[in-house]
């Protein structure tokens, strides 16, 4: 067992010493020893009952012949972060908490990991840190919140309360009415409820095989997914019990290999989901020594179309509903009958993704669709070139609500605070292309999520009248024509940062085309003058973090090269 290098051998007395300080007996030495890498944080909706769930795990750990050990990660609450400076701290977040499973499972030598994970950048975090490790892992995240409802009814969740500040802004709801949406937005634990960066996260698990049918879908805080807790438990200790020829076929990076992040891709345009899947994907694949890169991604997103449209995108549909009508077994079952999933990967659990899939089907056509009535006939994520963007951007197709063609006239903001106090003071009309820059992973530095100002877009009712650029990202909270990751990002001199108010930006979705209609000797000439604003920071985190930080296109991962 690789537990052998701190447990076994005269030499390794001092280290039983310290095991038997824990509670380890004389018969725990024999058994293998499984990191529980639980995100238990309070402050988190979808994480704050999550020492309980691994309560449940070690339970079952040792009820199975192993020895579990606990060890808990960081994590940012995104909404809480929204809107202010903690959003900075945001996406960096993603690679300390890399950093903290790579640290804890390669120090204390364990066998075997369960990952318990549920929002935001935690997901991806501990993805990338457990393929450094490379042992056999399962994960099981917490499990997604329940839609809330009004007063009067009709579903809500987290973006319906963001929405709602810009419609109270607008004077198009009551103070009681804004009230309503906040005291019912989020009804109780869980990650937010619709197909946000977390459940996002979360589906895509299962269609990467590393996590167990139902991980992304099935409630939090039901006995459904505590079986499903107890399952990955029992999974993870027959996993760490196999000799170590028959181990090294479920290390992770067998697991998550170049069809599972293909595979990973194709459910996300089948599911619309965040454009941030985009981000972390690219830093999984890196972390997964898998040859795939941003431009790859058109590809797979011309052949698969889009058939479950989920909040933001619909904003009556929840994963709840996508749980009851099948599932994301049920999306890859339809998808294959295109053969637009790899069915020969393998799983954590034993099976083929073929043996996985192979009785699922839809039970609601009507929150899942057929290939013959799709929402749209292409994937519901597209990434745009042209010489605004010429290492490419990213924009949800899926939550698009006007026109796939836009061309307006630049409004420029020097940040997210300034475009948030100009959408309020009405600089941005209809026709307009609102662009946020110098919030990219450098520029920000920490490429904050802009949920705030495209929410207000939607709720002032210019949702379909205008279109964002920037080169920060979204909430997968955030609908509307919104186009992000913009690379290369202003403070390494890419063209967002040389645009003017007035310029015309040019869009096309189909096409793939993101430009400004300049000649190449204006752009020449804005070019020889220009020097990128470099914000003053104070924290010693974020300093490293813009020093070391490549741009969107490559995952925003930190660069290892130099050392």
């Amino acid at each position: 067992m690789r537990s052998d290098e701190v447990k076994k051998g005269h030499s390794r007395a001092p280290h039983r010493s310290l095991f038997r300080a824990t509670g380890l007996k004389d018969e725990d030495f024999e058994k293998p020893f499984v990191g529980v890498a639980n995100s238990f944080i309070e402050v988190i909706p979808g994480h704050f009952f999550l020492d309980k769930v691994s309560d449940i795990i070690k339970e079952e750990i040792r009820a199975n012949g192993c020895v579990p050990f606990e060890f808990n990660t960081i994590g940012v609450d995104d909404g809480i972060a929204m809107g202010h400076d903690g959003m900075l701290f945001s996406l960096p977040s993603r690679e300390l908490i890399a950093n903290s499973i790579e640290t804890m499972m390669n120090a204390h030598k364990f066998d075997a990991m369960i990952a318990i994970p549920n929002c935001d950048k935690i997901v991806p975090g501990m993805i990338m840190g457990a393929l450094r490790v490379n042992v056999p892992t399962v994960f099981v995240s917490g499990g997604p919140m329940a839609k809330g409802y009004t007063q009067e009814g009709t579903p809500i969740d987290l973006a319906t309360a963001f929405e709602a500040v810009g419609k109270y802004e607008a004077g198009q709801i009551s103070a009681d009415e804004l009230y309503d949406i906040e005291c019912n937005a989020c009804p109780s634990g869980g990650s937010c409820s619709g197909m946000f960066t977390a459940n996002s996260m979360n589906t895509l698990m299962e269609a990467m095989g590393i996590a167990l049918s139902g991980n992304g879908t099935i409630l939090a805080l039901t006995s459904a997914r505590e079986e499903l807790y107890r399952q990955a438990a029992r999974r993870i200790c027959e996993l760490a019990k196999l000799d170590w020829e028959s181990k090294q076929k479920y290390n992770l990076r067998s697991i998550l290999n170049e069809n599972a992040v293909r595979n990973a891709f194709a459910v996300d345009m089948a599911m619309g989901g965040s454009s941030n899947t985009v981000l972390h994907m690219l830093a999984i694949a890196k972390e997964a020594q898998v040859d795939f890169e941003l431009k790859d991604i058109n590809e797979i997103s011309q052949r698969v179309s889009h058939i479950a449209k989920i909040s933001p995108s619909l904003t009556t549909v929840h994963m709840q509903d996508i749980d009851k009508a099948g599932g994301v077994n049920a999306v890859m079952h339809e998808m294959d009958r295109r053969g637009d999933i790899l069915l020969d990967n393998p799983t954590i659990t034993g099976e083929r993704i073929k043996e996985r899939i192979a009785n699922a089907f839809i039970k609601d056509t009507n929150i899942i669709h057929t290939l013959e009535n799709p929402y749209s006939k292409v994937g519901g994520l597209a990434i745009l070139y042209g010489n605004l963007a010429t290492q490419g951007a990213v924009i949800k197709t899926a939550g698009i609500t006007g026109s796939r063609v836009f061309t307006g006239k630049a409004v420029c903001f020097d940040g997210q605070p300034q475009a948030i106090a100009g959408i309020v003071e009405g600089k941005v009309k209809a026709g307009d292309v609102v662009v946020i820059r110098y919030e990219g992973p450098k520029g920000g530095p920490g490429m904050q999520e802009m949920l705030a100002p495209t929410s207000l877009i939607m709720g002032m009712g210019l949702g379909d009248k205008v279109a964002l650029i920037t080169d920060g990202r979204f909430s997968g909270a955030t609908r509307g024509a919104s186009i992000g990751h913009v690379s290369p990002e202003a403070a390494e001199g890419g063209m967002i940062g040389l645009l003017e108010d007035g310029d015309e930006i040019h869009i096309d979705v189909d096409n793939y085309i993101l430009s400004v209609n300049l000649s190449d000797e204006e752009i020449a000439a804005r070019k020889a003058n220009f020097t990128p604003i470099k914000k003053t920071i104070h924290s010693s985190w974020l300093k490293q973090y813009r020093a070391l930080v490549t741009n969107a296109s490559s995952g925003a991962v930190l660069r290892t090269d130099m050392f």
